[in-house]
């Protein structure tokens, strides 16, 4: 898994590539829980991620505790169907705002 972060118009987008499974979500979550700061607002562009295991569920479900404690927007972009249709079926898609471009994201966050 790659992971590259970018500030893009007041936004921090965190770029992932690569699956995500019990080996790589703790580091997606290192990475993402430092940006985590009251007001923030993040991107979390998934669009090459072809595959999320409960692993990478439960650091999803993680993130979310933290970025409503904390009053941070996140938005999660370019969902493959396949997670997507995982995490309707386990309810975790209503906790997020998706979207499924990054300039609708940007939007969103505006």
């Amino acid at each position: 898994m790659k992971i590259k972060t970018k500030e893009i118009e007041g936004v921090t987008v965190v770029f992932v590539a690569g699956e995500i499974d019990a080996k790589t979500a703790p580091t997606l979550q290192q990475q993402v829980i430092p940006l985590i700061e009251p007001g923030n607002k993040i991107i979390l562009d998934l669009s090459n991620v072809p595959y999320m295991s409960s692993a990478g569920l439960r650091m999803l479900l993680s993130l979310y505790r933290q970025i409503t404690a904390k009053n941070v927007k996140l938005v999660l972009v370019g969902l493959v169907e396949e997670i997507k249709d995982t995490m309707s079926i386990t309810g975790f898609l209503s906790f997020f705002t998706t979207s499924e471009t990054m300039e609708l994201g940007l939007q969103v966050l505006k």
